[in-house]
């Protein structure tokens, strides 16, 4: 089966519907789909479910279909960088389902696991326990979590094969891996695109079994969620010549 496709716009054919769940991986902007998530706006789909670690930023990532009302309903951990999300969600026209970012991270792999549910301590005694089942084991409370399971996932790789075998990078790998297992239909945009063979099968982290369609994005665009320096000191300035250059 080909699962290398022209472009996102191609990738999803026939894969979009209006209402349906969509786990988008990445860690701030870093491993975002952003690709696959511009294609997801152009289709026009509303009434989503996403569930992803975060937001995106005002007109980047998830932040794009936020500006256009197109998801109804966030499963996340972290939202703070994102304006738009915190208008719609005050407005009460947006709804969220906020997860402590371990608690996220577990139900997103129990989910690809096959796991309906699980016990946790997290939460326990707050609002997130609200609502949900509480046990006691060992004379311990624990608060019951439900697995996440997705109608499609939208995962960014650093390299990949045409048959779907994916590698992470770094940060990229916190939520991407276990997103890619947890949906019925997963879609990968890879950085460098390989032959069957040219990956060491010891550093595959997502097997190709799981990945039905991906893209090539040779030239991702890799933005600074918040770039933070520090002033140089004057022994440092001096040894470049104050700075000029």
């Amino acid at each position: 089966m080909k699962k290398v496709y022209p472009d996102a716009t191609a990738a999803l054919a026939g894969l979009l519907r209006d209402g349906m769940t969509i786990m988008a991986g990445g860690f701030g902007l870093c491993g975002i789909p952003d690709v696959l998530i511009d294609a997801v706006r152009e289709s026009g789909v509303k009434n989503l479910t996403v569930i992803s670690n975060n937001a995106g930023i005002d007109g980047v990532g998830l932040g794009v279909l936020l500006e256009t009302r197109q998801i109804r309903k966030m499963i996340s951990s972290y939202v703070g960088e994102n304006k738009t999300f915190a208008q719609q969600y005050l407005a009460g026209e947006l709804e969220i389902e906020f997860n402590p970012q371990g608690t996220l991270a577990e139900r997103i792999r129990a989910g690809g696991a096959g796991i309906p549910a699980f016990f946790t301590k997290t939460g326990v005694g707050t609002l997130i326990a609200e609502g949900k089942e509480v046990r006691e084991f060992d004379g311990e409370q624990y608060v019951m979590e439900r697995g996440l399971f997705a109608d499609i996932s939208l995962v960014h790789a650093w390299k990949g094969d045409t048959e779907g075998n994916l590698v992470y990078r770094k940060t990229a790998r916190n939520f991407n891996p276990m997103m890619a297992t947890a949906s019925r239909m997963t879609v990968a945009q890879v950085e460098h695109l390989v032959e069957p063979g040219e990956i060491d099968p010891d550093h595959i982290i997502t097997p190709g079994v799981f990945v039905k369609r991906l893209i090539h994005v040779a030239h991702p665009n890799k933005r600074i969620e918040q770039r933070t320096t520090r002033k140089r000191s004057d022994a440092a300035s001096a040894a470049t010549g104050g700075g000029a250059i």
